[in-house]
């Protein structure tokens, strides 16, 4: 196999501009949002010194994203997608401006910092299932999932920069102009998005309300590939997600040291980008749900062996092997998700999905830390593995469709205005 097969699948950069605005503005919109994390939890503790306060702003952040999502996701699949994002990311940025302004003046109750937050989350919740849309409709099918690649390599890339660079502007000028320079990356979404045409519901608008919704639910139920998708992802994140217990293994296995446990943290990141970075075969292979299954499958034997080791070198390298079969795992569930499920219903699922990546690790880092209180923290990591590793075969077991290879498809999908834009210029 050709080192250029390999490699990251750039075509959809290629073949259309309009793909190619929107990641760049969506790059520097998660690079904004990841130095505003670290600018909330800094200013949180500094009001508070209370671990209640700073567990809180994840709380703010993820009760809006589960009441939110699912009717949001209704609304994306009522109306123009377009323009239901861009109303979206103004006020995501507007309430990044109001943080900076409260930043700015100070003496302000951390009940405001914490309300603000949920607000900017409810507009998150609507953006999310609006931009999930964008992929499949500016993209040939053959090319969804290099495209849902480059959008992971880049959130990787920003997940190791935006702290670090956060965490410089913090020191340098202060909170505010953090939340500043998020407001404006918001700016630059808008820009990404704003030259998209209209892009309604292809086929039957949702009906609204609750009607809507379990509709939705309706679909995911039945349809066994995209159920089967998002199980083995609740799988790999409820029973498996081995954040929430670095801290106690290193103490228990590793002697604590505060050095050993960041790079247990940057390891899982550095597999991630490196996945995304050598995912061309995979993205072409035209097999996402095999591969998503031996990616959660790798995932879960890693932390089992992981828990195992007492070797921080050797428990390095499987952090990263985990790190790299999460991120094949992410890719081939979404490239699953957006190219089966109808353009109709696509806004509901890709809310649902949305709920299920950013909620399933919360309650996998539950999990652990119950059942590393019972027990050890070796035995939740090892058990959590184990069960995963289970979960996962009970899944590909049972939906054989997930093993078959994806049907080649046209780029049927794609807005009638940028069909021309999509077609490849380059021989």
């Amino acid at each position: 196999m050709s080192l250029t097969r390999t490699l990251i699948d750039v075509r959809p950069l290629r073949t259309s501009p309009a793909f190619r605005r929107l990641l760049f503005g969506r790059t520097v919109s998660v690079l904004g949002s990841f130095m505003a994390m670290v600018a909330v939890m800094y200013q949180v503790w500094d009001m508070t010194h209370s671990t209640v306060w700073t567990g809180a702003v994840g709380l703010a952040q993820a009760l809006p994203m589960v009441v939110v999502g699912l009717f949001a996701g209704s609304l994306a699949d009522r109306g123009d997608r377009r323009r239901i994002f861009l109303v979206a990311t103004v006020g995501q940025g507007v309430c990044s401006l109001l943080l900076a302004v409260q930043a700015f003046l100070g003496h302000v109750p951390v009940a405001v910092v914490l309300a603000l937050l949920a607000v900017h989350s409810c507009f998150g919740s609507v953006s999310g299932p609006a931009s999930g849309v964008f992929v499949p409709r500016l993209l040939p099918k053959e090319e969804v999932a290099a495209g849902l690649a480059l959008n992971q390599i880049s959130a990787q890339a920003m997940m190791l920069l935006g702290p670090a660079l956060g965490g410089l502007v913090l020191g340098w000028t202060g909170t505010g102009v953090c939340y500043l320079l998020d407001a404006l990356s918001f700016a630059l979404a808008f820009y990404g998005a704003f030259g998209l045409p209209s892009l309604p519901p292809d086929g039957e608008p949702s009906r609204t309300g609750v009607h809507g919704v379990l509709d939705g639910l309706r679909f995911l139920a039945g349809h066994r590939v995209v159920r089967g998708a998002l199980l083995t992802d609740l799988a790999a994140t409820v029973l498996a997600m081995p954040m929430g217990l670095f801290p106690l293994v290193n103490a228990e296995r590793f002697g604590g040291s505060p050095r050993t446990l960041g790079l247990f943290l940057s390891a899982v990141a550095v597999g991630g980008v490196t996945a995304s970075a050598l995912s061309g075969s995979v993205t072409r292979l035209g097999r996402p749900g095999l591969v998503m299954l031996c990616g959660s499958g790798t995932w879960g034997g890693a932390l089992v062996l992981f828990g195992l080791t007492s070797s921080p070198w050797a428990g390095l390298g499987l952090l990263v092997l985990a790190g790299a079969a999460d991120t094949t795992a992410v890719i081939s569930r979404s490239t699953i998700v957006q190219t089966r499920t109808p353009d109709a219903l696509l806004g509901r699922v890709t809310a649902a999905e949305q709920i299920v990546g950013q909620g399933g690790p919360n309650l996998g880092n539950l999990r652990g830390g119950l059942v590393a209180g019972w027990t050890s923290g070796t035995v939740a990591l090892v058990s959590g593995g184990l069960l995963c590793l289970l979960a996962v075969v009970f899944v590909g077991a049972s939906t054989p469709e997930l093993r078959e290879r994806a049907e080649p498809g046209a780029p049927h999908g794609i807005a009638p205005e940028l069909r021309d834009a999509a077609a490849p210029d380059v021989p």
